[in-house]
Order: C-alpha cells, then sequence, then structure tokens
C-alpha cells in the first residue's frame, strides 16, 4: 500500500491534473491513495471569500464569482461542456452558499473550517471525475468521513483511535483511493488540521494503513537545502534521516509539514519527496536507515512576518519561573506560535507567529503587567549544520535583532534591508 500526496502546484491548471494521470500511469494505481489539495492558490482564495463573509463587506460577491470562474475554467480544460461534473460542482457551490446563509456563528475559526474545505472537495471531485473518464477508476473517499478529531477548529487534533479503526474497516486498499487533504471531523462539522495539512493526512493513512510508503509529489527535485525563492544556490539533500526531518520540520522547513513525520517515523514508513515533472529522478528519501543528512550541507529555514517580543518586569526584577510562566500561558491562551526563545536575567525574548491575529489581545492583556517591546514584520532565519559564511550570508541580509546558537542550529532574527 503506497499513499501519494500532491499539492496545489500539481492540480492548478488542466495541464497539471493530465500530469498527475501521467505520473499514476507511470508509477502504477493499485494499492495506491492519493491524497490532493485545493487546486492552485485556493485556500488562499476561500480565505478571502471567508474575511469578506466574516467582516460582510461587498467583496463576498467578487471573491466567490472568483472561486466559481477558476473551477469552470478547470472543468472546461477536461470534460465536454455537457459532462456529470458540472452539475456535482454547482451542487457544491450551493452547498457551499447554503452554508453562510445559515450560519448563526461568530466565531471566526469554526466558520474557517465549514468554508475553506470546500476548495479540497471542489478539486478532488474535478480530479476524481477526470481520472474516471480518462479509464483511471478510483474510488471517491470523503476524509471527513475517516479522519476524526477533536473541535479545535484550525487546528484539530486527530483521535487516533478512532480514526485507525474507521481507516482500516472502511478503506478497500487493493484500489485507487482519492481523497482530501487538510480535513478532518469532529463527528458533526468540519474541522482542518493546520495550514499546509494534507502532507500530515498522508501520514495518518500510512500510519493507519501499515503503508509501504508515502510520496510527495512537488515541483522541485526534492528537498532542497533552501528555498529557491529566498536562495539563488541550492543543493538537494538525497537522505535525510527521521530525526532530522523531524528538526528541519519544527524549525519550518516548508517542504514537509511538522507533524507529518512522526507517524511514520513510529512504524518505520519512509517518506519519499520527489519531482511530478522528472519521474526518472530519486528525489530525497526520509528513513531510519540515515543518520542525519546527506550530504551534510548548511541548511536555510526561512520564516517571514515574524513578532518578536522583549518582556520585562515593570519593576525591574528578575524575569524568573513565575513570570515566564504567565508569559507562556498568554501564548497560549491566544494560540501564538513561539519559533524561538531567549532570556536573560530581567527580559524574555520570544519570536512569534500570529496564525490566528490575536498578537494585539495578547498585548492589551500583558501591558498592565509588564514593559513590553515588540518588532513586527521581522524575519526568522534558522540555520541547521551551519558554518561561519552561513551566518554571515544571513546577516548581509538585514540588522540582526537577536542572534542564538548551539551545537547544529544558528538562528537570527533579522530586520530585513528594504
Amino acid at each position: 500500500m503506497r499513499i501519494f500526496k500532491f499539492g496545489g502546484a500539481s492540480v492548478q491548471n488542466p495541464d497539471a491534473v493530465r500530469n498527475v494521470a501521467r505520473v499514476l500511469q507511470h508509477e502504477g494505481t493499485e494499492n495506491t491513495l492519493v491524497v490532493i489539495s485545493a487546486m492552485g492558490k485556493m485556500t488562499n482564495a476561500f480565505e478571502r471569500l471567508i474575511k469578506a463573509y466574516v467582516d460582510n463587506t461587498d467583496d463576498l460577491n467578487e471573491a466567490l464569482q472568483s472561486i466559481k470562474g477558476f473551477h469552470i475554467e478547470m472543468m472546461d480544460g477536461l470534460f465536454d461542456k455537457n459532462d456529470e461534473i458540472y452539475t456535482k460542482v454547482t451542487y457544491l457551490f450551493g452547498e457551499l452558499a447554503g452554508r453562510m446563509a445559515i450560519n448563526t456563528s461568530k466565531d471566526y475559526n469554526y466558520i474557517y473550517d465549514q468554508l475553506v474545505g470546500f476548495g479540497e472537495i471542489l478539486s478532488t471531485t474535478i480530479v476524481s471525475a477526470y481520472f474516471t473518464k480518462i479509464g483511471i477508476e478510483n474510488n471517491f473517499l470523503d476524509v471527513r468521513e475517516y479522519i476524526k478529531t477533536d473541535s479545535n477548529y484550525r487546528d484539530a487534533k486527530v483521535n487516533w483511535e478512532l480514526t485507525e479503526s474507521i481507516i482500516k474497516e472502511k478503506v478497500d486498499v487493493s484500489k485507487l483511493n482519492i481523497t482530501q487533504g487538510f480535513l478532518g471531523s469532529n463527528g458533526e462539522y468540519t474541522t482542518t488540521l493546520g495550514r499546509e495539512g494534507s502532507d500530515y493526512t498522508a501520514g495518518i493513512f500510512a500510519y493507519c494503513l501499515n503503508a509501504d510508503s508515502v510520496t510527495i509529489w512537488k515541483d522541485v527535485e526534492g528537498v532542497l537545502n533552501a528555498d529557491p525563492r529566498v536562495f539563488e544556490e541550492t543543493e538537494l539533500l538525497r537522505d535525510i534521516s527521521y530525526t532530522e526531518a523531524i528538526e528541519m520540520a519544527f524549525y519550518g522547513a516548508s517542504v514537509i509539514h511538522p507533524k507529518t513525520i512522526q507517524p511514520l517515523e513510529q512504524k518505520q514508513i519512509p517518506l519519499f519527496v520527489r519531482s511530478f515533472d522528472d519521474l526518472d529522478k530519486n528525489g530525497t528519501a526520509v528513513s531510519a536507515g540515515t543518520k542525519g543528512i546527506e550530504p551534510e550541507v548548511p541548511c536555510y529555514i526561512v520564516k517571514k512576518n515574524q513578532i518578536l517580543v522583549s518582556v520585562s518586569a515593570k519593576d525591574f526584577s528578575f524575569m524568573v519561573e513565575d513570570n515566564i510562566s504567565a508569559v507562556f500561558k498568554k501564548l497560549h491562551d491566544y494560540k501564538l506560535k513561539v519559533n524561538l526563545i531567549q532570556n536573560s536575567a530581567i527580559s524574555f525574548s520570544v519570536c512569534i507567529e500570529d496564525k490566528f491575529f490575536n498578537f494585539d489581545k495578547f498585548y492589551n492583556d500583558l501591558k498592565s503587567t509588564f514593559t513590553i517591546k515588540s518588532y513586527k514584520d521581522v524575519t526568522l532565519y534558522t540555520i541547521r549544520h551551519f558554518n561561519d559564511q552561513a551566518i554571515e550570508s544571513i546577516k548581509d541580509k538585514g540588522k540582526a535583532i537577536i542572534r542564538q546558537i548551539n551545537t547544529e542550529t544558528a538562528q537570527l532574527v533579522i530586520q530585513e534591508n528594504a
């Protein structure tokens, strides 16, 4: 049993969908489960729709029509006008409109999860229908019937025992199955596993089905030592250990979702990252048989749009366990992801990610008790297996506000040059 995962770039236009079919025809379709993301940049488009809906702005209809137009163009490039898929997609957009019409909740996270997942449902519905049209038989699975979670909307936790029992009972592993990434269900409502969670979905199915392997198909050759959009020179990492992959994912490497590796490591399931453009290349293998990375070169991980916060006591007393504990509780309460920690005798600094837009609430909550300074829109550079030259190359990008180094990892918070 194999798990394949195709992201948005894999299905961004009709030719890309045809290429996914080419990949499957080349690799074989039996004993395979395929996880597919929303098409192209449709998750971003749905996020704009959700914001317009929540804010009740005039942009709502424009955002909805843009999403509809994209999917109609996609179908026009793959099907005849009288094909049944048009009716199916029209029904899904009717369901989307109905969800927005009957909703009474003011909880943004709940609303987000009920609407954003239509991107994945539309994508897999279209791809599954196209496969059927060209003679690739497949089973369409609604992932919400298989992956069960708690009700922590936008970052749901998997109920592993229930999920595993359902998947083992219901999935026919002898056939080609098509399902969605990113989504789950708490039994009544749709939940999501966190942004970029489709890789994690692949890991969940692999764990539950005792898969032989997971392959993530990308528009790059494999896992590179740096993001080619940020760095001019990059190098392919041919082999990565589970431990190193978890470290890289923890620090924010975008090729592998942070939660993906853990279920695979538990059952020693290898993960491959391969190019959907060049099927003859082996790409990157993540497995237990590797120590560290091969080749061992500096690996650069970049996280933009960070906030650096420095907290100190108003009376200049030491920042000790009680004070730090209080700050961490607030970070947890406001769902602020901590990517770096540094403390001195009288101050405590964290570099955080505000994906739930709660920083202002956090700041206002703490300012009566602590003195707070913040730097917004900073960039966190992490270098695994660093050397002096690697650190100097980062310092050239702007002013280093914080520099932190341990045995294997260097981190620098940079105010980048304009």
